[in-house]
């Protein structure tokens, strides 16, 4: 995240009414819930899991063991087993 400066991105009268409550401070402006990106949308973590998962499931689904495909992607095999049953459930 890039710090922009209010005054060269907001009208002066809102600049002046901001102002009033903070000064020289760094003042965080969420987005909108309608603009809102879910976890790991904006650096891809969420589609590369994804994709991970499913080749995790495709491993399975073809007889690997649990044991080899947690040591394969440094998982515990619980991890992987909750991977599983959850790809199941889709």
């Amino acid at each position: 995240m890039e710090y922009q400066n209010a005054k060269n991105i907001l009208p002066e009268k809102l600049v002046d009414e901001i102002q009033k409550y903070v000064q020289g401070q760094t003042l965080y402006i969420p987005r909108k819930t309608s603009h809102k990106t879910g976890w790991g949308e904006m650096s891809g973590t969420k589609a590369a899991l994804r994709e991970r998962n499913q080749s995790i499931m495709r491993m399975y689904r073809v007889g690997s063991r649990i044991e080899d495909i947690a040591a394969q992607y440094y998982l515990s095999p619980d991890s992987v087993r909750k991977i599983v049953s959850t790809q199941n459930m889709d």
